[in-house]
């Protein structure tokens, strides 16, 4: 026969009594409680509450907790509101020894630290509920058994931004998950580990409330502190609701990846390095709807509104004015930044096929198929293919084309083709795996000077991959060193030291019919040609080998034409300058080319005449040598002073790129637009963006100095197929990128130059395969920044 709460009672006094301490008045008051729930029938549950418990109470709970399970309690809730003397190991004893009937678990982990977070969330917990909000996860890998729980609470959980690929799978019965002011904000990482709950029926990432039921919210939040049990999220139903939104829609980052600027060996998912920061406003009022997770009944949940406006099903932001005043609205309370991500709504909605209420918003079909129409129209669910299969069409395909078309050499950079070609189906193939992973592999360089004893590693600046040699990179850094190296074996084949006639280095070019030689260019003006074959890996160079050029004052490019005759220079000023290569010999100087200073120059690919330069005065101008270049071709206007400028590998685009997220395709025949990115701007005017293609001219690849995210976009239609987000761990670890490129060998492979702005962290450059997941890999290695006042110079 089940013990009754009187015997647990009793037994625990005996414990306390053979130990000579006092019985704790907290836990006596939860018997008392428990054994009012009793008498009447009614199911009953013994409320520990941990603000009142000390270590020294810690055994006598704990052979309590042990016979419970064999006792008539109903549940067993173990509540931490305010604060702790209780240490976090004695916590974590105490929740392991209830199994089967530990209900709720509400928490504030801040108290216990970091160890009991992590024990927490790799070992799991058999409660039904829990409850972790100001939680200090950095990135949620729950990886231990949460078999019986069905409700999940992190809202302002300030340091969550991010999921490990499996985080959740150890949650199959996991019903209700709320993410309310979380710093959350990647559709692609996010929808895909959500994915991994196969009972998930409500999400949030916001709080959607009526405006009639605002006041009531904070009204309660002022005079109370916190609501009783059964306080929930809910609202009369009314068919005169009107959506509004507060938060414009601000394009924020998504794939995660996490980075370390190595400054720290801690290698953990949990931060605690922000504790005694203050809170904020909203952090500071108590969270009614979820102080308290359940009602009398025990039953927990978010509670849904519904709304009738059309408008209003498709999605709680709303840009276009109304044309009517609603009398009861909608509002949106603590918003995640995810929430703020154009068409959010509706990609959380086609990805998730099985949740019923997002955001307190029930999920109805109409709204449904209007989400996977925009989904359709605004991302690509894989490169170039409009349905989720289709492998082996594409494979039968490719077998029926190889007898007649020989394979492509692996050493051969490829470019841009359409249509039936073998080509085409390995590109289709590289697709749909690249599908399959919403974590790309990471993988930073650590290059380091290894001459004479000296170990430093180098701190890049600039970077540019071979144009024939599959294997080979170049770098130039702060320090005016010329590095080029084997990216696979991360071997430095050779580099030149600075020999005090060089500073950051901002220009490099790659020669095409003397792939062996590379011409760099530096901010102090000086340009000079290199021949690889005369580098050694320590930094012996003999200037003989090298072409000396005619200085260019504050230079941010180089670039060569298409026959290795020419090169052009760009800087810091409103002119461009002529060299012939072979003879070291600055042809001519063309004066007063732009309003402002020339950021980048660029010469076609195919054209040995033809070459663009992006200014900072607004303008792309198209130029031929040959009609010498007084006047342009055309002039394309962005509205943005503009960093960089590109040809697509088959010159028929334009890609431009201008501060603060504008990013344009035009036509290089006339300069007509083709294609506007819309990536939403941050309001930063030192917000330096740059674009480059990627898979030929397929995708474009974007980044800005001011966010941390690595935008990847279809060249033809503008849809988005995903957001590579840069986590640094740690505070005072934002990233940026510096600088872009994609691999002309590898499809759906890029780099970029990570920086930090910590002062004492030194610069990477960082490999992404968007074709392998990270989370398999852990290759996260660190990144840095040295604070360099370049960051808007150069491509």
């Amino acid at each position: 026969m089940a013990a009754d709460v009187q015997y647990l009672e009793t037994r625990y006094l005996n414990s306390c009594k053979s130990r000579g301490i006092l019985p704790n008045k907290s836990i006596l008051s939860a018997f008392y409680k428990a054994k009012l729930k009793k008498a009447p029938h009614e199911p009953s549950a013994l409320v520990i509450l941990l603000d009142d418990i000390k270590d020294v109470d810690f055994h006598p709970l704990l052979d309590l907790l042990m016979d419970i399970d064999d006792s008539d309690i109903d549940a067993v809730d173990i509540i931490n509101r305010f604060s702790c003397a209780f240490s976090g190991h004695h916590v974590i004893s105490c929740l392991r020894a209830v199994r089967r009937k530990l209900r709720v678990v509400d928490l504030q982990d801040l108290l216990f630290g970091k160890d009991f977070l992590l024990d927490l969330a790799l070992q799991g917990l058999t409660c039904q509920v829990l409850n972790l909000r100001f939680s200090h996860f950095r990135k949620l890998n729950m990886t231990g058994s949460f078999l019986q729980m069905h409700t999940l609470n992190l809202d302002f959980s300030a340091s969550l931004s991010n999921f490990r690929e499996d985080c959740f799978t150890c949650m199959p019965n996991l019903r209700r998950l709320s993410l309310c002011e979380t710093r959350i904000t990647n559709l692609w990482t996010t929808s895909a580990a959500l994915s991994k709950l196969p009972s998930l029926d409500e999400l949030r990432f916001q709080k959607c409330l009526h405006t009639a039921d605002a006041w009531k919210y904070h009204a309660a939040s002022g005079m109370n502190g916190h609501l009783d049990y059964g306080v929930h999220l809910g609202a009369p139903h009314s068919s005169s609701e009107d959506v509004i939104t507060y938060s414009g829609n601000r394009d924020l980052h998504d794939i995660s990846m996490q980075v370390s600027d190595g400054s720290s060996d801690d290698d953990s998912d949990v931060d605690f390095s922000g504790q005694d920061q203050e809170l904020s406003y909203v952090e500071r009022l108590p969270d009614v709807p979820w102080n308290d997770l359940f009602d009398l009944n025990n039953q927990i949940y978010f509670g849904t509104l519904e709304t009738q406006d059309s408008e209003s099903r498709f999605g709680l932001h709303t840009s276009r004015p109304r044309s009517h005043t609603a009398p009861n609205r909608l509002i949106s309370q603590n918003p995640s930044p995810i929430c703020y991500e154009k068409h959010y709504r509706e990609y959380m909605i086609a990805s998730l096929p099985n949740l019923k209420v997002l955001d307190n918003l029930r999920i109805g079909g109409a709204q449904r198929e209007w989400a996977n129409l925009i989904f359709t129209q605004h991302f690509e669910y894989l490169p170039h293919r409009a349905a989720k299969g289709g492998i082996i069409s594409i494979l039968q395909k490719r077998e029926i084309r190889e007898k007649h078309t020989r394979p492509l050499s692996s050493r051969k950079k490829t470019s841009y083709v359409a249509g039936n070609t073998q080509q085409f189906y390995s590109r289709s193939l590289s697709a749909a795996k690249m599908g399959s992973s919403a974590w790309p592999s990471v993988h930073p360089l650590c290059i380091s000077k290894n001459t004479l004893g000296d170990e430093r590693r180098f701190r890049p600046r600039q970077f540019e991959y071979h144009p024939s040699d599959a294997s080979l990179m170049a770098f130039g850094t702060l320090d005016g060193e010329v590095v080029v190296i084997n990216h696979e074996s991360e071997k430095v084949i050779g580099f030149i030291p600075s020999l005090g006639a060089m500073n950051t280095v901002l220009g490099l070019c790659w020669l095409k019919k003397h792939p062996l030689k590379v011409i760099a260019g530096s901010d102090n003006g000086s340009l000079r040609l290199y021949d690889v074959q005369c580098m050694t890996k320590t930094g012996v160079f003999q200037n003989a080998s090298s072409v000396i050029y005619d200085d260019f004052d504050q230079l941010t490019s180089v670039h060569a034409n298409s026959t290795d005759e020419l090169f052009l220079a760009s800087g810091y000023s409103r002119d461009v300058a002529l060299y012939d290569i072979s003879s070291g010999r600055r042809l001519q100087v063309f004066d007063d080319m732009h309003r402002e200073h020339i950021n980048v120059v660029k010469f076609s690919n195919h054209s040995p005449s033809i070459f663009a330069t992006s200014s900072f005065d607004q303008d792309v101008k198209l130029w031929d040598l040959r009609q010498r270049p007084i006047r342009p071709c055309y002039t394309a206007a962005s509205s943005r002073g503009n960093v960089m400028v590109c040809f697509s590998p088959d010159d028929q685009y334009l890609l431009v790129s201008a501060v603060d997220n504008e990013v344009k395709q035009i036509l290089t025949v006339d300069g007509r637009l083709h294609l506007d990115f819309g990536i939403t701007s941050t309001g930063s005017s030192q917000n330096y963006t740059r674009s480059y293609y990627m898979n030929g001219r397929d995708y474009v690849i974007s980044g800005s100095c001011d966010e941390h995210v690595i935008r990847i976009c279809c060249a033809q239609t503008g849809r988005r197929l995903k957001d590579v987000m840069l986590e640094g761990k740690g505070s005072g670890a934002s990233m940026f990128v510096q600088s872009l490129r994609g691999d002309p060998f590898r499809d759906f492979n890029m780099s970029f130059l990570a920086a930090y702005t910590r002062p004492s962290s030194v610069p990477q450059i960082v490999k992404v395969n968007l074709l392998e997941g990270n989370e398999q890999k852990d290759k996260t290695r660190s990144y840095g920044r040295d604070p360099h006042p370049s960051s808007g110079r150069g491509g």
